[in-house]
């Protein structure tokens, strides 16, 4: 049961190794888009049509696409500090507090996979776009599903984390290793 649950957790880390790798390719197409729009609204006075569009698109796609790889290494925006100083005094408490942590997160992104869920059906139904018609147009599902696959490996990450700590490999964050140890203040630095 162990392996298999070690196999899960492993293909779930590289599906969000893989969705941050293609959040940074949309980070290299946005900067070619934005420098692109510059050159071409500077040099050539004709704008690139959409850019503004696109940017915005953009930027939706990048955070949700790195956010499940910034769950698994444990770099979500929080105050650690208290976590930090009770994993060496109190390594018992830090560890029910960073369960408490990411059960709080792991229904937050159920809410969120629930609540996008019916915008997704909907706007592949519909065919709803945004943009300017006649100038620049993209469909919003792809947006919306994004955010929805996103949020389910988000909730998975954290249910894996409350779970099993020690079968998943970003389990340093109260100040214990692994094998669930207290782990020494250097080696968290």
């Amino acid at each position: 049961m162990n392996s298999l649950l070690q196999v899960f957790v492993s293909a779930a880390e590289r599906v969000a190794i893989a969705a941050n790798a293609i959040g940074t390719l949309v980070v290299l197409a946005l900067v070619a888009v934005v420098n692109f729009d510059v050159v071409a609204r500077e040099a050539f006075h004709k704008p690139f049509h959409g850019a503004v569009e696109l940017v915005q698109f953009s930027m939706v796609l990048i955070v949700f696409l790195q956010l499940p790889d910034v769950v698994r290494v444990n770099r979500l925006t929080r105050s650690d500090g208290f976590l930090s100083i009770a994993g060496n005094r109190w390594p018992g408490l830090a560890s029910v507090i960073d369960k408490i942590i990411n059960v709080v997160a792991c229904v937050f992104m159920l809410l969120i996979s629930i609540a996008i869920w019916p915008e997704f059906v909907e706007m592949l139904e519909t065919k709803d776009y945004f943009g300017v018609p006649g100038v620049f147009t993209a469909p919003w599902w792809p947006i919306k599903l994004v955010i929805f696959l996103s949020a389910c490996l988000c909730c998975l990450l954290f249910a894996l984390k409350v779970v099993r700590p020690s079968l998943y490999a970003g389990a340093s964050a109260a100040g214990t290793s692994k094998s669930g140890s207290p782990q020494p203040e250097s080696d968290r630095l």
